[in-house]
């Protein structure tokens, strides 16, 4: 256990001075695992992690569901989102901010990511709300609460990556992922009309749109619909019905998604030969990246495994006689301890390894542990200092200081507390739908 405690020290150390994760991670894990082994052991892990990765046919969803969400960005489909949105819920006190949750709910359906979600939604909907008169504070945190959805609402990048990491099944957790995405909607939606209760002049009601012209904004978000039907229903089996007969595997459904979204950007005459090589560059930077952080991960929880650091907390807690509930309780206080210092990816590679074998082995449901992990990951991106999302959005509005958006976003962290106090009060809301898969 003392080798895998400064193994883990010595990641979070060249972190902290600017090493890439894949790198720090990488590097401990094969010195630790040659401590603990010998050179030779060590050296053939790791050769045999890579060519296992680079030929491991389950990976190809990751830089499928990047390249579908680059074409639905290129697609323009974040503007008819945020359209319909305003449309149905601009006319209400904060309802400029409460279409933004909803379209940030929306995008993140079709784009995997968190920080996509936020840049995006940034550019279409802060210069509306500014128009209309909307706080500062209001108006950012929004947006960066709306888009620390992308990682929960299906399809989602990170929840392929806990997949991945823990062998669960990636179709369950993308569906388990429904229930606890639309109530993080709902709940964000609480906390708009919370601050302009309090403070009404933050949130102005704008002009109401008649019943025509929220049916046709309505029609504009076929695609979006269209897609996530798509994709999620292939998973969930939905066109497994004569004569289709389809269900698909989620490499599949991601295949399907990407294509989808091609053709919904080139029907909208969005995308040009420059646009299309620049998505496929992006596509394979972006997955060339995930991949070495992935290959690192393993490597280091190679050597936790080894090193006997799943064995020894388990021993621990019996020493101990630690309740199951009080074990996850320091567990999720050290995911947001750690949420504050470190960016999403990198708490969720670094602690997974370690963290799983223990719950799983007090009984915990690896579907069930995958949403509240998400869950946390989320409630870091807009908790300080670090808060990730929060520093995507400051790039992206530029004349908003920090600690302005840390201030407004204050009632949505409160709310995703509570959501996470729901989720691990009652785990149906995560388990129901993988249940009828």
């Amino acid at each position: 256990m003392t080798a895998s405690l400064i193994g883990f020290a010595a990641v979070l150390f060249l972190i902290l001075v600017r090493v890439p994760i894949a790198f720090a991670m990488g590097f401990v894990g094969m010195v630790g695992f040659m401590a603990e082994s010998n050179f030779r052991a060590s050296i053939s892990m790791v050769a045999r992690l890579i060519i296992d990765t680079s030929q491991d046919y389950g990976l190809s969803v990751v830089p499928l569901f990047i390249l579908m969400g680059l074409f639905v960005n290129k697609g323009g489909i974040s503007r008819e989102l945020y359209a319909a949105s305003n449309a149905f819920l601009g006319h209400l006190r904060g309802g400029l901010a409460m279409a933004t949750i909803v379209a940030c709910g929306g995008f993140a359906a079709i784009s995997g990511s968190s920080l996509a979600t936020a840049a995006t939604m940034a550019k279409v909907a802060m210069p509306e709300m500014r128009r209309f008169g909307y706080s500062d504070e209001l108006s950012t945190a929004s947006i960066a609460a709306g888009g620390t959805l992308g990682i929960l609402i299906p399809p989602s990048v990170i929840l392929v990556i806990y997949g991945l990491l823990t062998e669960t099944s990636i179709g369950k957790l993308f569906v388990a992922g429904i229930v606890p995405g639309m109530l993080g909607i709902l709940l964000y939606l609480c906390a708009v009309r919370w601050t302009v209760w309090r403070t009404p002049e933050a949130g102005p009601a704008g002009p109401r749109v008649p019943l025509r012209g929220r049916l046709a904004a309505l029609r504009e978000v076929w695609a979006v619909v269209l897609l996530f039907f798509l994709v999620i229903g292939g998973l969930y089996g939905l066109f497994d019905i004569p004569p289709l007969n389809l269900n698909f595997s989620p490499t599949e459904a991601a295949g399907m998604g990407a294509m989808g979204a091609f053709l919904i950007a080139l029907a909208r005459r969005r995308l040009s030969l420059k646009d299309t090589l620049e998505v496929l560059l992006e596509t394979s930077i972006t997955a060339a990246s995930l991949f070495a952080v992935l290959i690192g991960a393993w490597i280091f929880s190679n050597f936790v495994n080894v090193a006997g650091l799943p064995a020894a907390l388990s021993d621990l807690i019996t020493a101990y006689d630690l309740r199951p509930w009080q074990v996850m309780a320091v567990i999720l206080v050290i995911y947001i301890a750690l949420g504050c210092v470190f960016e999403s990816l990198s708490m969720l590679l670094l602690t997974v390894p370690i963290f799983f074998p223990l719950v799983t082995s007090l009984g915990y449901d690896p579907i069930w542990f995958g949403i509240i992990v998400v869950v946390v990951t989320e409630i870091s991106l807009i908790t300080p200092p670090v808060g990730l999302n929060v520093f995507v959005l400051k790039g992206v509005v530029g004349d908003v200081t920090t600690g302005t958006i840390f201030r407004g976003v204050t009632p949505f962290w409160v709310v995703d507390i509570v959501r996470l106090a729901l989720l691990l009060a009652v785990p149906a809301l995560a388990l129901y739908l993988p249940a009828q898969m």
